[in-house]
């Protein structure tokens, strides 16, 4: 933060020049004001990273200034100036938000260090709202690409169940982004300063699965040499990911169920049960009322994880968002593998092409068609697309490579540099 802000504000001219002196000295830009009426204009109007205000003032104290500049800017630091410093009115202006307060009977060290605290404390509310908002631009909404009626249904729920502490079951086929959601999710919450901690159930064995959601004690099996808190207890205040719960082992289903009801677990060789507050979104590209049916699921933790159900589309229900998707990934990968010429777009048949392929593998198989069309450089037809692979699939494509004399231009190509052909 280049050249804080302070504004002083005290009924007596020679208090507020000589704080007002002492800063500048410090590199501060100060705001003076002696009428509280004009210091409440200065806090609108110039939004300053400091106030530092006496407390006994006609009209307008320091306190209902405080107030105000707290309605104004919550993370504003305000320290109180007082020729009346006892403790009774030292709580009183702490209780109302006041970062510190000041004898009138301060010396220069006392006023410099208390202001390098409150800016200290002013520098990192700020970097943490930025990050906050870095946060939601790259994990939130803005990073689910789509704009079909299927989707504006999804950003939609997103939105409302985000703001609750429903447990959420989100629903979709392979590749669909599942975990995106998930993300997008806990972007948007109250708890999205906290954790959010992926567990994939489908990787890990039963016994090393329990080990990881539960933790474990030192010497509760072979090769715990240490106490590990469960990854419940590292999500605790934020968000736990579930993916693929459908292929959770029964076993654990049964220890989950209680400790997602109780918000507790017992980390494995314990005794003691430890209080966790968790918010569960869980995926799976599984039928779970089927697994429920055929006694692969236990029925209680269906119901106890799916609160609120957020069901994605196949890449094939909303083709339309195909063109966006493409134009997303041809940045994506024009950024990641810094080609001298970068690509600006495909040609209208190949984008028809795509529009008119199944996409099996949704969106996850979309964006590998564009990685390989950038890997392979410039392709086109050698004679259509007989298989049923999409139009990128290097058996229907040529690979042209650049040399320093220039090839003809193909009819067709499925990604065209912007300084080139």
């Amino acid at each position: 933060m280049s050249e804080p802000r302070v504004l002083i504000v005290d009924d007596e001219p020679d208090m507020v020049e000589n704080c007002a002196r002492i800063l500048r000295r410090a590199g501060h830009r100060c705001l003076t004001a002696t009428d509280p009426h004009r210091a409440l204009s200065l806090l609108e109007s110039e939004r300053p990273d400091l106030l530092l205000t006496d407390l006994k003032m006609p009209e307008v104290d320091g306190l209902a200034l405080l107030r105000r500049a707290k309605e104004l800017d919550p993370a504003l630091p305000v320290v109180m100036i007082t020729a009346f410093a006892t403790i009774e009115t030292a709580v009183a202006a702490i209780k109302e938000g006041a970062f510190d307060y000041l004898p009138k009977s301060f010396t220069v060290d006392q006023l410099t260090v208390v202001v390098e605290r409150a800016l200290r404390q002013r520098r990192l509310a700020v970097e943490n709202r930025h990050l906050r908002e870095q946060l939601q631009t790259t994990l939130g909404l803005e990073n689910v690409i789509g704009r079909s009626p299927a989707m504006a249904q999804v950003f939609e729920l997103v939105k409302k169940a985000a703001r609750s502490e429903a447990n959420i079951l989100v629903l979709g086929e392979s590749g669909t982004g599942k975990e995106l959601i998930a993300r997008a999710v806990h972007a948007n919450s109250p708890r999205a300063a906290q954790a959010f901690v992926p567990v994939d159930c489908a990787s890990l064995p039963e016994n090393l699965l329990e080990s990881e959601l539960f933790g474990h004690e030192k010497g509760a099996f072979t090769g715990a040499v240490k106490t590990k808190p469960g990854l419940m207890e590292v999500a605790s205040g934020g968000t736990l990911f579930l993916d693929e719960i459908g292929e959770l082992p029964v076993g654990l289903q049964v220890k989950l169920l209680r400790a997602l009801q109780e918000r507790q677990v017992r980390r494995v060789g314990g005794t003691s049960l430890i209080d966790v507050d968790v918010r569960v979104v869980s995926a799976t590209n599984r039928d779970l009322r089927d697994s429920v049916a055929r006694g692969q699921f236990r029925e209680e933790l269906y119901y106890r994880v799916n609160v609120i159900e957020i069901r994605l589309p196949p890449l094939r229900e909303r083709l339309e968002d195909v063109p966006l998707l493409v134009e997303h990934f041809i940045g994506l990968y024009n950024e990641r593998m810094l080609r001298p010429r970068p690509i600006a777009g495909i040609e209208d048949e190949a984008l028809a092409a795509m529009r008119n392929y199944s996409w099996k593998g949704n969106v996850r198989e979309l964006a590998n068609a564009v990685e390989s069309a950038f890997t392979f450089g410039r392709k086109r037809r050698s004679a259509g697309w007989p298989c049923s692979r999409p139009p990128t699939c290097a058996s229907c494509s040529i690979v042209t490579t650049a040399t320093s004399r220039r090839p003809p231009r193909p009819p067709a190509s499925i990604a065209r540099p912007s300084t080139g052909w």
